[in-house]
């Protein structure tokens, strides 16, 4: 099953014509014929079937001859908010294997010792997209705009909330600390760590710091860990 994304499409769509590039992809590479299947989802978690009307390698359409709600493939709602990696890809890497394992919302933070300040908020969701249709998710993770540590310590919190850092300290495993079927923040630092500052403030807001294992990870990795941590909790 190949799943094909647009946000637009909505319970009352009836009909849909894809852009230049996925009617090229679905008609030139996909060898699509009218009155093949096409399955779509908006990312809230619907997925339409669909039956090619025309295939116009530049104005595919398709007529909407099913729509179910499906449900979500996990019971928990994760937040990770992690610095972005000084290398992109290895950022992209996380924002990958996240959406492929399961996670809802993530968060990038511009800490004090962030290598990097700027990211492309287009580049990312596209990754997510991309492995969000490749894993076959009908519910897409929600990428939040770039903020400081500062500004986003100061949200309104709900469920477990955690903190990752490398400071030697009294720290509990993450996997221990979890509690199933919850929703749950964490909080990823950038290459350097959290400030002392930064740990302080997060304790502050009630983070329980939290150790990802004796090894000492690369943020991307400690990102993962965390998903698949919160993951195997739930199932």
């Amino acid at each position: 099953m190949q799943l094909f994304y647009n946000s637009e499409i909505t319970t009352n769509t009836q009909q849909f014509t894809f852009d230049k590039v996925e009617s090229k992809h679905i008609v030139r590479v996909l060898r699509k014929k009218e009155s093949d299947k096409i399955f779509i989802t908006n990312g809230f978690g619907y997925l339409f079937t669909s039956e090619i009307i025309s295939t116009n390698d530049k104005k595919c359409l398709v007529k909407i001859i099913n729509v179910e709600l499906k449900k979500k493939l996990w019971n928990y709602y994760l937040h990770i908010a992690i610095a972005p990696t000084k290398l992109n890809d290895r950022f992209e890497w996380f924002l990958e294997k996240a959406t492929e394992i399961g996670i809802d919302e993530i968060t990038p933070i511009i800490c004090e010792h962030s290598e990097r300040k700027v990211v492309k908020h287009e580049r990312m969701k596209k990754i997510i997209h991309s492995a969000a249709k490749q894993s076959l998710k009908y519910h897409f993770p929600k990428l939040n705009n770039p903020i400081t540590f500062n500004q986003f310590i100061k949200s309104d919190f709900d469920g477990q909330l955690f903190i990752a850092h490398c400071e030697e300290t009294d720290k509990k495993s993450l996997k221990s600390a979890l509690k199933p079927s919850t929703k749950t923040t964490v909080l990823i630092g950038p290459e350097g760590d959290f400030s002392i500052k930064e740990i302080k403030q997060s304790l502050e807001h009630k983070f329980i710091p939290v150790s990802l294992g004796q090894s000492r990870l690369r943020t991307e990795t400690a990102g993962v860990v965390a998903v698949h941590s919160v993951a195997l909790i739930n199932e």
